[in-house]
């Protein structure tokens, strides 16, 4: 199946929920592959999207690759997913956008299991809070570590716990 023909299949399914395929069009194929990706407009939906994607029969997308997070230094945090079938030999890369002061989107734990450590990572550096999570907690820093250290607006510490930051 086709890029074009997946994402059809998803307007389909979730109309005004799925947002534009910005699509590269520069590089190799894997930075092609890897740079392009479909928008997804209504991060409440993402849950159900990724369900879809993986239980469909047409579609099978049954391995997470990777999730990614960004600061786009607009007050707001994106999340990107890429995902394939290991069955079909597609993939896909999507991403959510969410608003810096309440990034909070749906786990995917119970879509794809291996998505706890990405997501305990996005947590911990960018501070996207994944609703429903099953052991959400900081995965590189300390649980007391002050903000996310990935985020354009972090300002580092003078101190953490008496030690000079940094050291």
């Amino acid at each position: 199946m086709s890029q074009h023909s997946i994402i059809e299949r998803l307007r389909g399914k979730f109309g005004d929920a799925i947002g534009a395929w910005r699509e590269m069009a520069e590089g190799s194929e894997y930075q092609r592959r890897m740079g392009s990706y479909l928008e997804i407009l209504a991060p409440q939906s993402l849950l159900d999207i990724c369900f879809f994607l993986r239980d469909e029969s047409e579609l099978q997308f049954d391995s997470l690759l990777l999730i990614s997070s960004v600061d786009n230094a607009d007050s707001t945090l994106s999340v990107v997913y890429h995902i394939e079938s290991t069955i079909l030999g597609n993939h896909l890369a999507f991403k959510v956008t969410l608003p810096a002061d309440d990034a909070h989107l749906p786990s995917v734990t119970s879509v794809w299991a291996h998505a706890n450590w990405h997501e305990r990572e996005a947590w911990d550096m960018m501070g996207v809070h994944f609703d429903g999570h099953p052991d959400h907690r900081r995965i590189l820093l300390d649980e007391d570590w002050p903000g996310h250290p990935l985020r354009k607006d972090f300002k580092e510490p003078a101190f953490y716990h008496g030690m000079k930051v940094p050291y």
